[in-house]
């Protein structure tokens, strides 16, 4: 057995001097000739361990794709995904699967819970499915800090939108993975639950030293990270550190418009169509 299909990290880890996860030029093209869209086209990006990102663009500037390429979720056409010390297009599809249950954690917009396990059983599955029990010192504290001890037994049906994105959340924390990947996880919950989310996401980075990376459309939502990746057309055009929501709402305008200067250092200083949203 392979040492991808070994190891079982007890906390968030990333490769010696790469950080938890990186990119090296990866494409991503969908159909050919006439009907060719390149949701990605060459990006080159790292993601430091214990930091928090958010990836933001224009509809169709590739965010999400980046995202599934990165979790493993979808395959590259050309160039190297790594999550840690292990670069993915060498992996089999069993050991990519083993690699995403151990060491990558997703979040989707839809929560996507299984309607017949409670809440605690969803927050389990992925180990469960592996045949692995959890760390119970460990599932108290995420189910504590998100809330949920009083929930933990109900089904989504009983679970407001809310809290059935923080189930979504301890299910992805649970193992402790190398890296958390989020798909607008705020997109269908209102600005309070929104907030109270991005709240604790940022605690899981400053308290647990988790690594998180999160697609997002709302300037207010990125404003929650480390720094921001602007895309445009498959492309990282732009990164910001320190982002403000207003610093990303202006940058995010002149973006849409056109009218970008790279050399602009107030943003310096301070994110395929319908495949690539």
């Amino acid at each position: 057995m392979g040492q991808e299909e070994q190891e079982a990290p007890d906390a968030p880890r990333a490769a010696v001097g790469a950080g938890a996860a990186r990119a090296v030029g990866i494409s991503k093209v969908y159909g050919a000739g006439d009907t060719e869209v390149r949701a990605l086209d060459g990006v080159t990006v790292a993601f430091p361990e214990g930091r928090f990102t958010a990836v933001m663009g224009p509809s169709g500037s590739g965010k999400s794709t980046l995202l599934h390429c990165m979790a493993g979720l979808d395959r590259v056409s050309g160039g190297e995904v790594w999550i840690g010390d292990t670069e993915l297009s060498r992996l089999s599809d069993r050991k990519l699967t083993l690699l995403r249950r151990e060491r990558v954690g997703f979040v989707f917009q839809a929560f996507n819970l299984i309607p017949t396990l409670t809440a605690e059983e969803n927050i389990e599955l992925p180990l469960s499915i592996a045949g692995e029990k959890p760390d119970r010192s460990w599932l108290e504290r995420v189910v504590a800090q998100l809330g949920l001890g009083k929930r933990r037994g109900h089904r989504p049906t009983e679970l407001s939108g809310g809290e059935q994105q923080r189930v979504a959340v301890a299910r992805a924390l649970l193992s402790r993975p190398t890296i958390v990947f989020a798909d607008e996880p705020t997109g269908n919950l209102d600005s309070r639950t929104s907030a109270e989310l991005l709240t604790f996401m940022r605690r899981s980075v400053d308290e647990f030293g988790q690594t998180i990376v999160m697609v997002t459309h709302d300037p207010s939502a990125a404003a929650y990270a480390d720094r921001v990746l602007f895309l445009a057309d498959g492309l990282i055009v732009e990164e910001m550190e320190g982002p403000t929501a207003e610093k990303v709402l202006d940058f995010l305008k002149d973006l849409d418009h056109g009218t970008l200067d790279h050399g602009d250092a107030d943003y310096r200083d301070a994110d395929h169509r319908d495949l690539g949203e």
